[in-house]
């Protein structure tokens, strides 16, 4: 669709700041809807997502998955194959999730150019309403549009206690570099990021302790798929669990020190001597210097920017006329894609469009051997969820050992749990642990979507022999209780 004339006040319809997943999608949405636009970015086209997360680190998780694989001579055998020895080089494993990175922002960048979306190099913070300033390398300028899109995205969090040193203690940002192997190394966190890395150093031949401040591990997990994860990914693996405990104090050197306490008494209760320190411990917004005073708004506590489900940015509860903000800058589920939808959906409501973001139908993987992933709700947050509105809520689960493909592949662990009400069918989360179980989730995400009932989805037609099967299964099982 070609470009829409600008309002000869404002020099763009739209102007985005950040240009990961989010200010990407919103950018080309915007195009195809006719709207000039710009794109500025302080850092790395593609941000987090390309640069310093999803995209590196599937590499990383791509090449040292195929050393573990082909190093279970056992898996192997049962195959009828046999294999000498299994060596790999850590630095041309390292490149190859460099030249993923460089690769993918290149596409990403050509993709905007391509479009004739103007890229701006450079801190964009808003100046006053629908006014950007941008401090470049050749100093500050001042540029208008109709509408602001503020995607900002996010920074990892380092708690208190805890010095940073980039090389012996680091964030997933150093991590993904993989610039040493070493023996043994400390994991705070027990969520996707320390999962993933659990699941490279291993099959590299490092050992890992995993502290888990929380009572146990995998806490934003259903408890039933944290079980078996706890039981395929971490049991059988040189891995050690420290779980209730706090990293209360994380000092670099050789050997890294690491203060264990108890995390409800505060009390120091072990001390360890690592190699290395990942510190796993999440993600917050990076929302400071963008000019929200200017226009009247102030982030929350943790410093979030408040939108409502249009995405528009809120001040004291109401709408900043021509402001929005998407991505991991709102904390409403801090994922690529969801960013990507919101985006999306910014863009349609400027353009008149009205719609929201469905948060519910989103789904989240881990990309472990075996995977991980979800959609909806867990099986405790469903009946609480029954509880204030009336209905009971029933669960079925379907294994991978009884599954055709699974068998075959020799990769039978595995589980698929649905969670529905029993009234009506209404799936209300789907849970999987197994083989490509970040790709068998979207047909949960879409039965969320359009608030299917298992009573239907149990007569739906899967190929066979495939591992969509155990969906199929698990969805014949509900319609049948």
């Amino acid at each position: 669709m070609e470009q829409s004339n600008v309002t000869q006040a404002f020099d763009y319809d739209l102007v985005i700041i950040g240009a990961g997943v989010g200010g990407h999608g919103a950018a080309l949405h915007a195009v195809s809807c006719g709207l000039k636009t710009a794109i500025i970015e302080a850092s790395e086209m593609g941000g987090t997502c390309v640069n310093r997360g999803c995209i590196p680190s599937k590499a990383l998780l791509a090449a040292s998955g195929r050393v573990r694989e082909l190093r279970n001579t056992h898996h192997l055998k049962a195959l009828g194959i046999q294999l000498g020895g299994v060596e790999f080089d850590r630095q041309a494993i390292a490149d190859h999730a460099s030249n993923i990175v460089s690769k993918l922002r290149g596409d990403l960048i050509n993709s905007l150019k391509r479009l004739k979306v103007d890229i701006i190099a450079g801190r964009g913070k808003v100046a006053a309403p629908q006014k950007v300033t941008v401090t470049t390398e050749a100093g500050e300028k001042t540029i208008t549009a109709k509408d602001i899109i503020i995607s900002s995205g996010s920074i990892p969090w380092v708690p208190p206690g805890i010095e940073i040193d980039g090389k012996t203690v680091f964030t997933s940002d150093d991590a993904l570099k993989l610039e040493s192997l070493p023996n043994w190394i400390a994991i705070i966190g027990s969520g996707y990021i320390g999962l993933e890395f659990s699941d490279i150093y291993t099959a590299l031949g490092c050992e890992v302790t995993m502290i888990e401040a929380l009572d146990q591990l995998m806490p934003g997990f259903d408890r039933d798929i944290a079980k078996l994860a706890e039981r395929v990914l971490i049991s059988p693996r040189d891995v050690e669990t420290k779980v209730g405990n706090l990293a209360s104090k994380v000092i670099p050197g050789t050997p890294v020190v690491i203060e264990l306490a108890d995390a409800k008494t505060k009390e120091v209760v072990d001390v360890l001597e690592v190699d290395a320190c990942l510190v796993a411990t999440g993600r917050i917004p990076d929302t400071n210097n963008l000019g929200l005073e200017t226009v009247g708004v102030e982030t929350d506590r943790r410093g979030f920017i408040q939108v409502d489900d249009r995405m528009a940015v809120l001040a004291a509860g109401e709408p900043v006329p021509h402001l929005w903000a998407i991505g991991d800058a709102t904390g409403k589920m801090m994922l690529a894609h969801a960013a990507s939808a919101q985006g999306i959906v910014a863009v349609e409501n400027i353009c008149g469009r009205d719609r929201t973001v469905d948060y519910h139908s989103i789904p989240a993987a881990a990309f472990t051997h075996p995977e991980i992933s979800f959609v909806g709700m867990t099986e405790s947050a469903a009946k609480e969820l029954g509880q204030v509105e009336g209905f009971e809520v029933g669960t079925v689960r379907s294994y991978f050992k009884g599954n055709s493909k699974a068998i075959a592949e020799g990769e039978a662990d595995g589980m698929a749990k649905v969670i529905y009400r029993q009234d009506t069918g209404e799936v209300l989360g789907v849970h999987i642990i197994g083989l490509h179980a970040s790709d068998l989730i979207h047909e949960a995400s879409n039965a969320i979507a359009h608030r299917q009932s298992v009573k239907s989805l149990a007569y739906l037609v899967h190929a066979h022999p495939t591992l969509s099967e155990v969906l199929d299964e698990a969805y014949k099982r509900a319609a049948a209780v």
